[in-house]
């Protein structure tokens, strides 16, 4: 399967991969966040506390945390892996109290610390009562995917007990599954090597200034299945499929006669015009609940024309409006 994948930002235009990885890694995890710590105790004429970035990483067994850990510390941020929930708080204060030599944390949180895994809603009240920004990072995979990563490396799944790799991922998912609908950006790494989950994770936080909301517009086709870490889906369907046309069915939806058969069918404008309108309206509202990520699934049948030439449309317009975008073609080019 071949993935093209254009990240655009005001002023600039990049390429990269989405990212994962093809066997399980070790695991870590990061919060990042800005944090109101007390600072009674600071002696008087010391400097003032620098809040710190904080980031949560966490996710399923095998599905890249350490891979994405990794390339946090390789950025610079002091990375904490398989911190007991109860302490964030306190690992928070102390970077406070760094005068400004911790400025960034991320903080990785497992299932190998499933007896303190309970503390973790407390500590996420307790930072939010304090007013600290965190943001979670959710590395999601199939569960075929990340029973091949086990059984490459041989190893079991830390849930499994006597029973089979799949029965520990399921207990795993049912554990993780409050935290997952808590996350700020989802990744799922099925279908990625560790390389590319590296760019996604570089795309997401190698900028010095953090935007205010970030798209993934992604194309896909049906037939190969609703991206799992899609937040809204779009159906293209409904469009005549290119397919059947001889002249156009090699290209794809970047071709430029493709997108304008596609957008010369009844509705087809009228669908842009009005989803971009619902998407700013989301939009709005993802802003106010604190919502950085936000990934737009466009699909079509095969994820070959109508559904790549709407997502290049469509993030035109996020772009136009100030959000930055990254465009992912899941599925062109696997037919």
């Amino acid at each position: 399967m071949t993935e093209h994948e254009q990240r655009t930002t005001a002023g600039r235009d990049r390429t990269h991969k989405e990212t994962g990885e093809d066997q399980a890694p070790a695991e870590s995890a990061q919060d990042n966040g800005a944090a109101e710590v007390s600072t009674d105790s600071t002696p008087s004429g010391a400097p003032e506390t620098a809040i710190p970035e904080l980031v949560i990483i966490s996710g399923m067994s095998g599905a890249g945390r350490s891979t994405a850990a990794k390339c946090l510390e390789d950025l610079g941020w002091f990375v904490v892996d398989n911190l007991p929930p109860a302490l964030i708080p306190t690992m928070v204060e102390l970077g406070a109290r760094s005068q400004g030599n911790v400025a960034r944390i991320a903080v990785v949180v497992d299932v190998r610390g499933r007896r303190f895994f309970d503390n973790l809603r407390e500590s996420l009240a307790d930072l939010a009562a304090k007013h600290v920004t965190r943001r979670i990072v959710f590395l999601e995979s199939s569960d075929e995917a990340l029973v091949r990563r086990f059984e490459s490396v041989r190893r079991p799944h830390p849930l499994q007990g006597d029973g089979r790799i799949v029965d520990g991922i399921a207990a795993e998912r049912e554990l993780l599954r409050e935290l997952r609908g808590d996350a700020d950006l989802v990744i799922d790494t099925s279908s990625l090597n560790v390389h590319e989950l590296r760019a996604k994770m570089d795309a997401q936080f190698a900028g010095e200034e953090e935007p205010e909301l970030r798209a993934t517009v992604m194309s896909f086709g049906f037939k190969y299945g609703l991206p799992v870490d899609a937040d809204l889906v779009a159906d293209m369907r409904f469009l005549p499929n290119p397919h059947w046309v001889p002249e156009l069915r090699p290209f794809s939806g970047l071709n430029e006669e493709v997108a304008a058969y596609v957008f010369n069918q009844p509705g087809a404008k009228e669908f842009l015009d009005r989803y971009a309108e619902l998407l700013r309206l989301i939009a709005a509202g993802y802003r106010r609940e604190g919502k950085r990520y936000v990934t737009i699934a466009i699909g079509c049948t095969g994820g070959k024309h109508r559904s790549v030439a709407t997502s290049e449309k469509l993030a035109a317009r996020l772009v136009a409006e100030g959000v930055e975008t990254v465009v992912v073609h899941r599925d062109m080019g696997r037919e």
